[in-house]
């Protein structure tokens, strides 16, 4: 059981340490995540699309 506590204790501590970034550091780096998510899910929507035109194609 101590090493368990020992274990949340540390983690406590080193969660202090930890730099949180500002609110607009976040908002900036989550606009960055969901256009980078939704340009990879485009481009792979578009390679679908001609991919599945030249299996019709081929068939």
């Amino acid at each position: 059981m101590g090493k368990i506590s020992s274990f949340f204790r540390n983690v406590s501590s080193e969660m202090r340490k930890v730099s949180w970034p500002k609110r607009k550091e976040l908002t900036r780096y989550t606009i960055t995540v969901l256009s980078t998510v939704v340009f990879v899910a485009l481009f792979f929507f578009v390679i679908d699309l001609g991919i599945t035109a030249v299996i019709d194609w081929i068939l």
